[in-house]
């Protein structure tokens, strides 16, 4: 009783300290449009801190929220591209929504790489999780193997006003 309490801890602390629950992503058939569209406020708004000129553009969609985004076009980003539509289950942390892919995604080693820039949208190897990564860029270097997919192109703050569990949606932008 004692090492299963333990153990069931052991995995709670690792769940916590990597930031990312455990959900299940699939690809999925078409479903109704949302309807409303994370606005363009004001300049003094914080983006992400990545920019990227070229890329897929996409649509992450939440209920009725869509957030655009740009994915790169890395190994791991053209391969995500080509299961659209996709969903994932996430569950919101300190610094970022983060789920479990279903199937992991394929990654050259030479992309892997400790920590993020705010805003970044990313493949953790070490526990296939899919990941919108939105604050705390600064303290980021302790979480390593990452494979940065791209960016979401709407404030940061979007992302603080989603529930605590999400199904997000992926799709190409029209």
């Amino acid at each position: 009783m004692k090492k299963s309490i333990l153990g069931l801890a052991l995995m709670s602390l690792f769940l916590l300290m990597t930031g990312c629950g455990g959900a299940v992503g699939q690809s999925s058939a078409a479903k109704p449009a949302p309807v409303a569209v994370a606005e363009r406020p004001a300049a003094a708004e914080k983006y992400a801190t990545r920019k990227l000129t070229q890329g897929t553009k996409v649509n992450l969609i939440v209920g009725k929220t869509i957030i655009p985004a740009t994915l790169n076009d890395t190994k791991s980003a053209k391969e995500l591209i080509s299961r659209l539509p996709y969903e994932v289950k996430l569950n919101k942390y300190s610094h970022d929504y983060c789920g479990v892919m279903a199937k992991p995604l394929s990654y050259d080693q030479a992309d892997v790489h400790n920590g993020w820039q705010n805003g970044d949208i990313d493949f953790a190897t070490d526990g296939n999780y899919f990941t919108i990564l939105y604050k705390d860029e600064d303290i980021s270097k302790q979480f390593g193997f990452q494979v940065n997919l791209g960016v979401i192109n709407a404030p940061l703050a979007v992302m603080d006003t989603l529930p605590q569990d999400i199904t997000l949606r992926i799709e190409l932008a029209k």
